[in-house]
């Protein structure tokens, strides 16, 4: 199930790109509204989403997580981003190393590149371009409620299957894919 809000309009030409520090203070800011937070319809078999204005021309969504759902990898290809938990708790599993942006099907990690974070209801994190995650609600009975935001405006999302040290592309999506 999804819920989503009319498309933001156009950012000004003047209006100057948000940083990744711009990105993760208005999830932040976003987070603390609890009657928003509130309002999210959550459906025990999927996860739902609304999509939100972001600053400076971002693309933003509130999302929530039943519990044991998750992304599986992927990136955000040029987009930063940042996202924080708003209620419960997230687990993101993500990649220290900066990977090759095209041209490649499948590549094999290094050892020590994987990252474990735990973010409880108010941590979050900002990333940048070609960063490779997944984000999980590892919980069995509690749903998570969290705040994204990306710049530019997600161009497409590349996911990824991973087996031990083995990363595979297994498809590109567009914007045009998620309507």
């Amino acid at each position: 199930m999804s819920v989503s809000s009319p498309a933001p309009s156009a950012p000004s030409v003047s209006a100057p790109a948000p940083t990744q520090a711009e990105l993760l203070a208005f999830v932040r800011r976003v987070a603390a509204d609890t009657r928003l937070i509130d309002s999210l319809p959550l459906d025990p078999e999927g996860r739902t989403w609304v999509r939100l204005d972001g600053p400076g021309g971002s693309e933003a969504w509130l999302i929530g997580w039943p519990p044991g759902a998750g992304t599986g990898w992927h990136d955000h290809a040029d987009s930063l981003g940042a996202f924080l938990t708003a209620r419960g708790e997230l687990t993101e599993n993500s990649l220290a190393a900066r990977l090759p942006t095209d041209g490649w099907k499948t590549l094999e990690l290094t050892d020590g590149v994987d990252r474990v974070r735990r973010l409880p209801a108010g941590r979050g994190r900002s990333f940048g371009r070609h960063h490779v995650h997944e984000v999980l609600n590892e919980s069995g009975t509690e749903h998570a409620v969290s705040v994204h935001a990306y710049y530019p405006p997600l161009p497409r999302i590349r996911r990824y299957s991973r087996t031990g040290q083995v990363l595979r592309l297994e498809q590109v999506e567009h914007p045009e894919d998620w309507q």
